[in-house]
């Protein structure tokens, strides 16, 4: 604990330092090609829709034992009733001693043929619940119309607290990305979208958006009076930011992971199926790309906003001029033929380079020591 304790305080006083925001662009590839990977996921593997979004008929078998073998049976015995509808049933365990079915749309003397079948499979009680596909209709319509209300909710938040639109735009793409990323990794997974999984995604919103929003408050505390110091440009105070919360954050992270991974295995190992898997996985996904999001892509991205004002250009020249260093360059528009800096900036640079005069040019030369004043003690 001496160790990460110690660690911090190098890191707070900027002794330690990462260059998150200097590396914007690998963070951003990084993040491009994880988004396309998501992207495949959503045109290959597509969302595996619940029954609440679906609708359909849901049977509860209760079994001895719910292992592979009395999927097979279960599964066996609905393909075997003889109901076409019922032809590609979704069967999974759920729990120790129970199998899920799922299947379309059935009418009574269907599901009456269904429960017969699981019954002679091996199953002691069978019970059926009919999903119409309307409520999941209207979880997604109420789904979207929150995620709509608390977009706009964030702009104005962020913008009334911070006085400035660019952290805002950040803390879009960070949350967009985010989501992106989430429902590509569940789509890959195979994983139900139940309402347990819009649950999620709704509050992996609320917790990328503390965790930038931390951050981005740091940011402004040590840029406050950028333009009156020419020690550090905006981007190294804003880097210093992220560097002073990263211990932070990353303490944050693992301690909100750690019972979310619990959840998550419990719920795929133990159960088997349920919303408490589903609710698992979006929140675990999320929250680890939250953390990421708001170290990596939003605050990098609000200073790469924030470097186009005129004033902080003209300062970041004064500061770099002062080190003797030419300024960055984004892109290949931005790179002039020779980099102009400020009539004022240079000539505090060269008043502050040491200036020889030719008296002590001369005291420093080397003394030659010649035959006619040599002492005369020895010849």
């Amino acid at each position: 604990m001496g160790r990460i304790s110690t660690f911090g305080q190098h890191l707070y006083s900027g002794r330690v330092s990462f260059d998150f925001v200097g590396r914007r662009r690998m963070w951003y590839a990084i993040s491009a090609v994880i988004v396309l990977l998501c992207a495949v996921a959503f045109v290959v593997r597509g969302f595996h829709l619940g029954i609440e979004f679906k609708g359909g008929v849901e049977f509860t078998a209760q079994v001895q034992r719910a292992d592979a073998a009395a999927v097979d049976d279960m599964t066996q015995a609905v393909v075997s009733s003889g109901v076409d509808e019922a032809g590609d049933p979704i069967v999974n365990s759920s729990g120790s001693d129970a199998v899920r079915v799922q299947t379309a749309a059935l009418t009574q003397d269907q599901a009456t043929a269904i429960e017969e079948a699981l019954t002679a499979a091996g199953a002691t009680e069978v019970s059926q619940n009919l999903v119409g596909p309307s409520w999941g209709k209207q979880v997604g319509q109420k789904a979207f119309t929150g995620l709509m209300v608390f977009l706009v909710v964030v702009v104005l938040f962020i913008w009334a607290y911070f006085r400035e639109w660019k952290m805002s735009v950040a803390a879009l793409v960070a949350l967009a990305h985010d989501l992106l990323i989430t429902a590509g990794i569940y789509a890959w997974s195979g994983f139900e979208v139940t309402p347990a999984t819009v649950t999620g995604l709704l509050t992996i919103l609320g917790y990328s958006l503390y965790d930038t929003v931390v951050v981005f408050d740091k940011v402004r505390e040590n840029t406050r009076d950028v333009l009156r110091s020419n020690t550090r440009t905006y981007a190294e105070r804003a880097n210093l930011a992220v560097n002073q919360t990263l211990v932070r954050s990353i303490n944050t992270s693992v301690t909100a992971l750690l019972p979310v991974a619990a959840l998550l295995l419990v719920g795929t190992a133990v159960l088997g199926t349920g919303p408490l898997k589903d609710l698992a996985l979006a929140l675990f996904v999320g929250m680890a790309a939250g953390t990421y999001s708001s170290i990596c892509i939003a605050t990098p991205l609000a200073v790469q906003l924030k470097e186009r004002e005129p004033a902080l250009r003209a300062h970041t020249a004064r500061v770099l001029a002062k080190r003797g260093t030419a300024p960055p360059v984004d892109s290949p528009e931005e790179a002039p033929a020779k980099v102009k800096v400020p009539a004022g900036a240079a000539a505090t640079a060269a008043a502050a380079r040491p200036v020889a005069s030719s008296g002590s040019a001369k005291r420093n030369q080397p003394t030659r020591t010649t035959r006619a004043n040599r002492p005369k003690g020895r010849r």
